[in-house]
């Protein structure tokens, strides 16, 4: 599985309220989460989305509440994959049940730089930054979790094994 496409750039310590505020909480609309998703964190988030749909950010990604809408958020506003120094373990859980590609590096967080075209191969193990010409080694996505993004979410998943 390989995605490549630009970085958009934030800090350490993103915690679930900034990624979607508790107020827009009402809905379970995925279009509606995407419209508020990081609004508190970077008004020009939806306009970062027209050039960039990789997040790379620092530690503890996803910090805070354990609920889904955080993912689904960020899923749903177009974002193709998380690269972070770390994950709060049960956002990083929550990501992969909803088919959201997360990836753990820290090397790759620190020296990634917002607009930087980056291409993560996410079964070979690397994220190429193709604008600064770096290689970053990564743990490959074992099959059994590429099969679960790939089909757009655990439940999904379940339901193609269950059908053959």
């Amino acid at each position: 599985m390989i995605i490549k496409d630009k970085a958009i750039k934030y800090g350490n310590n993103v915690d679930t309220d900034v990624i979607i505020p508790a107020r827009h909480l009402t809905s379970t609309e995925e279009s509606e989460l995407a419209m508020h998703c990081f609004e508190d964190l970077d008004k020009d988030f939806k306009k970062k989305l027209a050039w960039g749909k990789i997040v790379v950010a620092g530690a503890n990604f996803g910090c805070g509440s354990s609920r889904e809408h955080a993912p689904i958020a960020i899923k749903a506003s177009g974002v193709r994959l998380v690269i972070a120094s770390s994950f709060a373990r049960i956002f990083f859980r929550n990501a992969i049940n909803i088919g959201l590609p997360l990836v753990q590096s820290e090397e790759a967080a620190q020296n990634i730089m917002q607009g930087d075209e980056l291409e993560a191969d996410l079964g070979g193990g690397t994220i190429k930054n193709l604008t600064r010409g770096k290689v970053y080694r990564i743990n490959p996505l074992p099959d059994f979790i590429q099969g679960v993004i790939k089909s757009g979410g655990y439940i999904e998943f379940i339901k193609k094994e269950l059908g053959k």
